[in-house]
């Protein structure tokens, strides 16, 4: 089978697309790929192509880049906008690079649309050892995927089953001409010393490494597939049940994963917590042990790169974003008639009529008290306490005060307005972050 009908092969599940997107470096790899997609194009009736250059400016020659694109792009009649990005600073300039790259593509990228990307079967072997060095799980080691979502729509990898040196070779017959990115020969890059020194000693002994290579990947995602499964098997009674249902936030029952082997534990957080933060390595899942095995009183927490797991009242939950910064003290309500924006802590409003008298809003310090229909005056904690409410809010769950009273306390139910129901104090918590409801 040719090249051109392999591609489409693969292409076929996404022929509806509303468009198909290039990522074109003008490397040999982008540069095979958008001449079989215009040549293809040229017979088949295909979604309308265009093409991205991410520029990078790391490095003076590659000013000269995005001019060598349009020019490519233009002879094939196929549109190209050229994104300009700022690399952040860090350990890695190949990671930051990359990061800079993927965000900048997932952002222009519309409903449905598909990327293509022109990763090839060394790449795929490429990667794998990488990962083997930084000694990945099974996640990890799956590479890259053929397809994944992006964005609005989805990334695709049309030649992740083709050996570079096929696409040289027909870059070679079609005379095709592609840019020589410079920094690719520097093997002080951990990607170049594998690709420059590392595979090359490996196919010397073992000409197929590439590929076989490659194909342990595709067993291994194959293997992380059937992980996903068990997980979500594992959390499906582990995410039911979720005692307050204006508390919005990410949460699972602990004792059903400690029904669980250490195994399925770990696994099960790992697709549980991959949406929400970078994972850490091995070596520091003693956090997840040192929780899930504090006294019952406790009330423990495990910080990840990107938020905070607690425990409280025999669930986990997953705080980030506004959780982490702690509210002003109080504040005053102007027009109890309108909501109520709250400093790091979403949105206050009433139910109904809004009492009449000057109104503020604070938070637990500690000592309060609230007169309780039928039960006189009652001491705030134990409330909470009966209320089962979580410890990590309660020192945000806003109290109205009125002329230095304390008249209600939001969301909690005989707490949250009068006994005859004239109106209801209700609290909007924040998201973990902005825009993002989970």
């Amino acid at each position: 089978m040719s090249l051109e009908a392999r591609v489409l092969s693969v292409l076929g599940p996404w022929r509806q697309a509303p468009a198909w997107r290039l990522a074109y470096s003008g490397g040999l790899d982008s540069t095979v790929l958008l001449h079989l997609l215009a040549r293809i194009a040229q017979r088949e009736t295909l979604p309308p192509l265009s093409a991205f250059h991410v520029h990078h400016g790391l490095q003076a020659v590659a000013d000269a880049w995005p001019t060598h694109c349009q020019q490519a792009c233009e002879r094939l009649g196929i549109p190209l906008e050229v994104l300009r990005v700022t690399v952040g600073t860090g350990a890695s300039v190949e990671r930051a690079a990359r990061d800079a790259r993927y965000a900048a593509l997932a952002e222009k990228v519309e409903e449905g649309d598909v990327l293509l990307m022109a990763q090839h079967r060394d790449d795929q072997a490429e990667t794998l050892l990488f990962r083997l060095m930084r000694g990945a799980g099974v996640r990890g080691l799956a590479s890259m995927a053929a397809s994944r979502p992006l964005g609005r729509g989805n990334l695709v990898r049309p030649l992740l089953g083709v050996a570079r040196e096929e696409l040289a070779a027909y870059a070679r017959a079609e005379g095709l001409s592609w840019v020589e990115d410079p920094s690719n020969a520097d093997i002080h890059f951990a990607r170049n010393f594998l690709r420059q020194t590392i595979l090359p000693s490996l196919q010397a002994h073992w000409p197929a490494a590439s590929q076989n290579i490659a194909r342990c990947a595709e067993h291994l995602a194959e293997a992380e597939s059937l992980l996903e499964d068990l997980a979500r098997l594992d959390l499906a009674t582990a995410t039911a049940g979720a005692p307050l249902p204006w508390l919005n936030l990410p949460s699972l029952d602990l004792s059903a994963l400690q029904a669980l082997s250490p195994a399925r534990q770990r696994n099960a957080l790992r697709h549980w917590l991959a949406p929400l933060t970078r994972l850490p390595d091995s070596n520091h899942w003693s956090g997840w042990e040192d929780l899930r095995d504090a006294a019952r009183d406790a009330q423990p927490m495990w910080c990840l790169a990107d938020g905070q797991l607690h425990r409280a009242d025999g669930r986990l939950w997953w705080l980030a974003g506004p959780w982490l910064d702690i509210p002003p003290i109080g504040l005053p309500w102007k027009d109890p008639s309108r909501p109520l924006a709250l400093p790091c802590n979403g949105r206050l409003e009433f139910i109904g009529t809004a009492p009449a008298g000057v109104q503020a809003v604070a938070y637990r310090r500690g000592g309060e008290v609230f007169e309780v229909a039928g039960r006189g005056r009652r001491d705030l904690k134990r409330l909470l306490n009966e209320a089962r409410l979580p410890g990590f809010v309660r020192g945000r769950l806003p109290l109205l005060l009125c002329d230095d009273r304390l008249l209600a306390v939001a969301n909690l139910p005989g707490l949250d307005g009068p006994h005859d129901g004239a109106w209801r104090l209700h609290w909007t918590p924040p998201t973990n972050a902005q825009g993002l409801s989970w």
